[in-house]
């Protein structure tokens, strides 16, 4: 027995799986294309797309297609040209926009400025500037390495102001206003992020009462700030309330969802002040005492740069985002390649987003590409599965974005992986409430590669939702098991119909 699964075998165990479902009260719609292999009664007795889609049982509507990536020809869809939201697979095409505008080496530089000279003994009678380039993998660890840099570089004392700066990118104070507050995937953004922008809220009770840590934890470190404060308050609802405060965060939190303890990542509203604190601390572990952070807007004229430290290249950030599927990352991406596109910093998000769809009509055909973000957390932004399709077509020809896709196993009804399939999927997911997207590259056990696009929305139900009911909406869950139940179904179709004899 070969190590592979066999045709047959697969073939024969689709047609159950596939053919399980309750029969349709009409005959379901032939598919668009003719089957290759007409004479193989296993393939004839295989749902089409179009019958896997009614049957799935999923609500609100949903657009599928398939191509050879030879030819790029259409082989199936359903719904092909209907535009709907992407969610995170907008970050796929994200991801070639900065590899073309950056270059796949591409490495963001945080540094230290310095507005007057160091001194023999190492005093600086001027600013220090912690200046951001834009890295959206900075954390606390490699501020951490900056410090021990500053010290290496002969910094011993700082007399006059410590200064942040993160005007290299536009400051937004989040991604997506239609998002709860507290959600940590949606924090603010500018041209200096730590954590992610996202700050480590844990809680223990302490007899009737609880005790509070706010700290930018990394790896190695875990400096408490003072930047943003939690306050739990006795009421039932709602479970948090934000405010800025000051140029702070400032929280409160319902008493009564708190528990005997836990820990959960709050967003940062003030990310320049977050980063300039706990560089702050770091100074001083240093031996380097620094004035209390003050942001700025510009950078002077004349500055020394003390010491810096550089992100790892375009490249891997890319492969990481794809995989953890990081909102920021991807914002952060987005508007530094249409900075290095245009010449300028682009002016919101909105206008960022609009320069891609740009990028997408010149590079990539896509007339109808209408993104609002980079990451796909808007649920505005809208894409056809055939126009996705193209575009993957288009880009694998580049030969720069297959390979940092995200592995997808092939699984069975039960989301089993099957082993030994033969067929590689590489693609990137996408999940917002009642929103659910996969597209990317399928290859076959005979080097037969297919491009493949599924969307599918219930855009009525997202849009019944309160506040309250976005983090965790009731039905959401059933209804997005039901929405990979059908793209691995449909993966399945495609692995038999279009696979080798």
């Amino acid at each position: 027995m070969t190590s592979m699964i066999s045709r047959r075998r697969l073939l024969t165990g689709m047609a159950a799986a596939l053919a399980a479902g309750p029969a349709l009260a009409a005959a379901p719609e032939a598919s668009l294309r003719p089957l290759a292999r007409a004479p193989d009664l296993l393939i004839k007795s295989i749902p089409t797309v179009q019958t896997l889609v009614l049957e799935s049982g999923l609500q609100g509507a949903t657009s599928v297609a398939v191509a050879h990536v030879a030819s790029d020809e259409i082989l199936e869809d359903h719904a092909g040209m209907l535009n709907l939201p992407p969610a995170s697979v907008a970050k796929a095409l994200t991801a070639a926009y900065a590899l073309e505008a950056l270059g796949p080496e591409h490495r963001f530089a945080t540094r230290l400025l310095a507005t007057g000279e160091v001194s023999d003994d190492g005093i600086l009678d001027g600013d220090l500037i912690l200046a951001g380039g834009g890295d959206p993998t900075l954390d606390t660890d490699r501020l951490a390495d900056l410090a021990a840099a500053m010290k290496a570089a002969g910094l011993r004392e700082v007399r006059g102001r410590f200064l942040v700066w993160g005007g290299a990118l536009p400051r937004l104070d989040e991604v997506d206003a239609q998002q709860p507050d507290h959600v940590g995937y949606n924090p603010a953004i500018s041209g200096l992020n730590l954590n992610f922008n996202r700050v480590h809220f844990e809680w223990r009770r302490a007899g009737s009462d609880y005790s509070v840590t706010l700290d930018g934890r990394s790896a190695k470190y875990r400096p408490e700030v003072s930047m943003a404060r939690m306050v739990v308050v006795a009421r039932r609802g709602p479970i948090y309330t934000y405010r800025e405060a000051e140029g702070r965060d400032d929280w409160t939190v319902a008493k009564s969802a708190l528990g005997n303890g836990g820990a959960r990542w709050l967003p940062v509203r003030q990310p320049e002040l977050y980063a300039g604190e706990v560089f702050q601390t770091m100074a001083g572990a240093q031996g380097i005492r620094l004035k209390a952070p003050e942001k700025v807007d510009a950078l002077p004229e004349a500055t020394t740069e003390v010491s810096r430290i550089e992100s790892d290249v375009l490249r891997e950030i890319l492969e990481d985002m794809l995989l953890y599927s990081t909102n920021i990352t991807a914002e952060v991406v987005g508007l530094s390649a249409t900075a290095a596109r245009t010449g300028a910093v682009p002016e919101s998000l909105a206008a960022s987003a609009e320069e891609m769809n740009r990028w997408g009509r010149e590079v990539l055909a896509l007339d109808r590409m209408a993104f609002v973000d980079h990451s796909g957390l808007g649920d505005a932004s809208r894409i056809s599965a055939v126009d996705m399709v193209h575009a993957l077509v288009r880009l694998r020809t580049r030969g720069t974005l297959k390979p940092i896709l995200k592995d997808i196993p092939l699984q069975d009804d039960t989301r089993t992986p099957l082993p030994n399939s033969g067929v590689e999927i590489r693609a990137k997911t996408g999940t917002l409430n009642f929103v659910s997207g996969l597209a990317g590259f399928q290859t076959l056990p005979d080097g037969t590669e297919l491009a493949f696009a599924i969307f599918s929305a219930d855009l009525g139900r997202r849009a019944e939702l309160t506040v309250e009911e976005r983090e965790r909406p009731p039905g959401g869950r059933t209804w997005n098991g039901r929405a990979k139940r059908l793209q691995q179904a449909l993966l399945r179709r495609w692995s038999v119909v279009y696979g080798p004899v």
